[in-house]
């Protein structure tokens, strides 16, 4: 039976399936996230690999190592090798032996906050899961995940928290959307994160953009 690290490792190589279709000619597209360009979401995601990379080796405090700034000419100019690179060194970090008990420095989440290794690669997984999702729609292309990997990322969706925090400028998250009896287990996930599961890219998708 798949673990809930296979889980985690499958998704976020959805992801990097997913950003193997993008061109430089995407790289200025409006995304889900609201406000943001393809590039802008690739530098995020990069990023957020590095960092979260550098937190499972014990190296989570350095605020440079979560910085986007070094790494957005890299993505720009090549955003398909540039964002692989990171995540398989964040998947190979999160393959660590004793890495799930190992403490993770989390700054982006707060000054001195420091959670286990288990929960920190939770938050992950539920983040690469909405943004692997956001690079498919965003080029128009289906993104779709096994059942079970939907199955273990559910209840860690579920338990994000929504409210007006969620308005905060910091928040990797909009508010959760309400649920449609015609939703299945991926809806609810994308609905819960502040997505509408039938969100098409227009020329105007910058100002109706909803996560």
């Amino acid at each position: 039976m798949p673990t809930f690290y296979e889980h985690h490792r499958t998704a976020v190589q959805a992801s990097v399936d997913a950003v193997a279709a993008v061109v430089p000619a995407d790289l200025g597209l409006a995304t889900p996230c609201a406000g943001w360009t393809l590039a802008d979401l690739l530098v995020h995601m990069t990023a957020q690999h590095r960092g979260f990379a550098a937190a499972a080796l014990g190296h989570g405090a350095d605020p440079d190592a979560w910085r986007a700034e070094p790494i957005a000419a890299a993505v720009r100019a090549d955003p398909v090798t540039t964002y692989a690179a990171a995540a398989h060194e964040v998947l190979a970090a999160f393959a660590a032996d004793g890495v799930d008990e190992a403490p993770f420095a989390l700054p982006e989440f707060g000054k001195d906050v420091t959670l286990p290794g288990r929960t920190a690669m939770g938050f992950h997984f539920v983040d690469y899961v909405a943004h692997g999702w956001d690079v498919a729609v965003t080029l128009g292309n289906p993104f779709t995940l096994p059942a079970d990997v939907i199955a273990a990322v559910l209840p860690l969706v579920m338990d994000v928290p929504d409210g007006d925090l969620r308005e905060a400028d910091d928040s990797p998250f909009a508010r959760a959307l309400g649920q449609t009896d015609d939703d299945d287990d991926f809806a609810r996930i994308l609905r819960h994160l502040g997505r509408h599961p039938d969100w098409r890219r227009s020329t105007t998708a910058a100002e109706d953009a909803t996560a």
